[in-house]
């Protein structure tokens, strides 16, 4: 691993649009040659977009790869490059000046698009943060992911396991709390919420600290700009009258959100994680069918 961290830092020294092209490259061979997630991510959009003809899915899941691929080796530059070259590359739409956003508790809700460092370093330009952090099992990565991350403001990394309780210390300090929440972590602290129309575990923490600390809940949401001229940061609009008073439908508006942005670049967002690994109880799987699995390349 440390040999590819220093790949990484090496390759960070070349323009962008080599860059990416580079990583482009290498998705769409590991394409081809991961199978197992090749076949998770048209799973996850066989039953998102039932009604898309299958070639379109996988023209999407090969572009998915593509950009996925990419954004890894642009974790370079997010985190060797100079701050004069990081305000270059990255665009940011702000909705709302940054002293009214972190003036008072908030919530950056960043979806899991490929290019989500990118929000988290637009966010660290401007201010310190608070986050929750989970420790990669590699050393040296988990090393440079954490300075990468940390080495414009301070940053406060609470690990799952501590529960919610330092995060909302942390934001009573006007301390930002950047999270991602709409990954399965499982059937704790999360109800069986719609994502396009399938029952997926889903966290209701999001209402929840937003209703402890009545902070306001912006999101933030990350993408490439074409012709390989860096990327987007949307600073969305404060959500109004949020949470509602019912978790639940608090928990669906967030994904119904998601589902919007998604449906704008539906191959950035991150589809190769196993978005729906937790079943309500006596359903099966939907990872494990053989006849899903035989996708092929015609």
């Amino acid at each position: 691993m440390r040999f590819a961290v220093l790949i990484m830092w090496l390759l960070h020294w070349l323009p962008l649009p080599i860059l990416a092209r580079i990583g482009e490259g290498l998705g769409s061979l590991l394409y081809l040659i991961l199978s197992r997630r090749r076949h998770i991510c048209l799973t996850n959009l066989r039953l998102c977009f039932p009604q898309m003809p299958e070639s379109e899915r996988k023209k999407i899941t090969r572009r998915h790869f593509q950009v996925y691929v990419r954004s890894v080796l642009e974790r370079g530059i997010l985190w060797w490059s100079s701050e004069r070259r990081l305000r270059k590359l990255i665009h940011v739409d702000y909705a709302m000046p940054v002293a009214e956003m972190t003036s008072s508790p908030t919530i950056f809700m960043c979806p899991h698009f490929v290019s989500l460092d990118v929000a988290g370093v637009a966010v660290m330009l401007e201010s310190s943060l608070c986050s929750i952090y989970t420790t990669q099992r590699n050393k040296t990565f988990d090393k440079a992911l954490r300075k990468g991350r940390s080495r414009f403001r301070p940053v406060k990394l609470f690990s799952r396991a501590e529960g919610v309780k330092p995060i909302i210390r942390a934001m009573k300090e006007n301390l930002p709390f950047f999270m991602l929440p709409d990954m399965d972590f499982g059937a704790k602290d999360a109800e069986f919420v719609p994502f396009f129309g399938v029952p997926a575990a889903t966290l209701t923490a999001l209402p929840r600290i937003a209703a402890a600390t009545h902070a306001k809940v912006i999101p933030v949401i990350a993408s490439i700009r074409p012709g390989y001229d860096g990327w987007n940061v949307k600073f969305d609009q404060a959500w109004e009258d949020y949470p509602h008073t019912d978790i639940v439908s608090s928990t669906r508006f967030m994904n119904a959100y998601i589902e919007s942005e998604i449906l704008k670049m539906p191959a950035e967002y991150f589809w190769t994680h196993r978005r729906f690994k937790t079943r309500p109880q006596g359903e099966a799987s939907v990872y494990k069918n053989t006849q899903q699995f035989q996708d092929t390349h015609q």
